[in-house]
């Protein structure tokens, strides 16, 4: 199982480089060349999702984003540390809380409607969304 972990500051111009990155490394991993915007769009939602949940929560700990290839799949991960509250607590200080929930909830649709296998942890530590591909092995030359 092979790994390639990025890290980044919650900054929206970082998102289209893990974008590039998970695209390339989906592409070697064999990730059907079809899906490969998928890919990059579900990227992109999650991490633009975790960047403004660091920014709103005044959070200057990297967004983390693992890229997984495994045997006969590709998964990437995307974790923020934005703690997570029960429906209707409020925070201290954050008077749209509403507003940023429908935003939320909006970018998880998003990814859901991209990615078939999709998981979405969260709790007082942040939250991860694991995305998953099929691969399709890499063909051997015959000779």
């Amino acid at each position: 199982m092979a790994t390639v972990e990025l890290r980044f500051s919650a900054l929206p111009e970082h998102v289209r480089t893990a974008r590039l990155v998970a695209a390339a490394v989906a592409r070697r991993s064999g990730v059907d060349e079809a899906v490969l915007d998928e890919v990059r769009l579900a990227v992109g939602e999650a991490c633009t999702r975790a960047v403004g949940l660091h920014q709103s929560g005044g959070i200057t700990a990297p967004v983390k984003v693992s890229l997984i290839e495994e045997e006969k799949q590709f998964s990437i991960e995307v974790g923020d540390e934005a703690p997570r509250i029960a429906p209707g607590d409020r925070v201290p200080g954050s008077g749209d809380i509403d507003v940023d929930a429908e935003e939320d909830e909006m970018g998880l649709a998003v990814i859901s409607g991209l990615v078939d296998d999709v998981e979405v942890t969260a709790g007082e530590h942040g939250g991860l969304i694991r995305m998953t591909w099929p691969t399709t092995p890499p063909a051997t030359a015959l000779g």
